[in-house]
């Protein structure tokens, strides 16, 4: 781990310019000095000699034209706009690249690390005797591990977390402060930032004019291989079956996951986000911020759903959809475009209407 300086919350790594194009694949002029020192990263307008940045997207190109970076990664298409002084690494995706290099410099900003910045069992822990901990794992002061929970090699959890009884948490999995895990199964390669709580008890009531009766959740709350929750996010336990987050999946701030819902494969799901119980969700979807989507529902593989979106029935793999409630994109662009054109019409409060015989307007009161 690199050392950090005074007001840098991650340390300093260097890399020699030739280590970012062995790493990425990128191909570089043979002009350039593939010796050069990178030990940073920056946004375009923002970079110095010593940062590597990106250009993933036209609209800033104006900036690449001025940065004063190390290097850039940039398609072939745009090597020719790089300014004298600053390394082209031309690649097919210049995001990952960049995202590549970045992991290789600061490889501890990945992940939640523990709060004394040290690895190893602190004192201030508490693990019952029925535990068992694989070597290598890490624990800050406050953890509480229950009985009969399992932990694997490599894995670390920051101060003030409990894992409750027998939970099992795979290897090399990063677990962030005041984390809640219980009735759950982790694989391995998890991240799960602050505050996240996994495994209460779903939103389950038989309703009725005499009262609403709890219905017991006996299921479980299972993470696959390299999920990545954000802070604050909450995960329902299954009530009769068990909730289920497929390999790879990426889970932003503040998302509800209800009881007996199925998450696929490499899903991206957006911040504020709220998914009813029993809905399945198909491999590689996307959903935008604070989209709701109701119980019950079936999400085909790789559909595509916009922020702020209401979904209240089926959709078939591969659909992209908006609005509120969510229908086709296409045509809710046209409603929206109709609603403006609507709004245009109206003017200091009157509405023009056609004649339907005549065609000629009358100003009517807008209110």
């Amino acid at each position: 781990m690199a050392t950090p300086v005074d007001g840098v919350f991650f340390g300093l790594a260097t890399l020699r310019l030739s280590d970012l194009v062995d790493l990425t694949g990128a191909s570089v002029a043979s002009t350039v000095d593939c010796s050069a020192l990178i030990n940073g990263v920056a946004p375009l307008d923002n970079a110095r000699r010593s940062d590597v940045t990106f250009l993933d997207n036209p609209r800033y190109r104006f900036q690449l034209k001025e940065t004063r970076a190390g290097a850039c990664f940039v398609t072939a298409g745009d090597a020719e706009h790089v300014p004298d002084g600053t390394a082209a690494l031309v690649v097919g995706q210049p995001y990952a690249a960049f995202a590549k290099a970045a992991m290789a410099l600061f490889p501890e900003a990945a992940f939640p690390l523990p709060v004394f910045g040290q690895l190893g069992i602190f004192p201030g822990s508490t693990v019952h005797s029925d535990a068992r901990l694989e070597a290598g794992v890490s624990l800050d002061p406050g953890v509480v591990i229950g009985p009969g929970a399992e932990i694997g090699e490599g894995t670390t959890i920051a101060a003030n977390t409990v894992i409750g009884p027998l939970v099992k948490i795979g290897r090399n999995c990063h677990i962030g402060s005041n984390v809640t895990i219980i009735h759950a199964l982790i694989g391995n390669g998890v991240i799960i930032h602050s505050g996240t709580s996994l495994g209460q008890d779903g939103f389950g009531f038989a309703m009725g004019r005499e009262g609403h009766l709890k219905v017991p959740q006996i299921g479980r709350v299972i993470l696959q291989d390299k999920v990545e929750l954000g802070a604050n996010v909450t995960i329902d336990r299954g009530g009769i079956r068990d909730t289920i987050v497929g390999e790879g999946s990426k889970i932003d701030n503040m998302v509800h996951i209800a009881h007996n819902v199925v998450v696929g494969r490499h899903c991206v799901i957006a911040a504020q986000s709220g998914i009813a119980g029993s809905t399945e969700i198909g491999d590689f979807v996307v959903m935008g911020g604070q989209v709701g989507i109701t119980g019950h529902a079936k999400i085909g593989r790789g559909s595509q759903i916009a922020g702020s979106s209401a979904v209240i029935s089926d959709l078939p793999a591969g659909s992209k959809v908006g609005g509120y409630p969510a229908r086709p994109i296409k045509q809710w662009f046209r409603e929206v475009a109709a609603m403006a054109r609507l709004a245009r019409q109206t003017r200091g409060g009157k509405k023009h209407v056609a004649d339907g015989v005549s065609g000629n307007k009358t100003e009517i009161d807008d209110e």
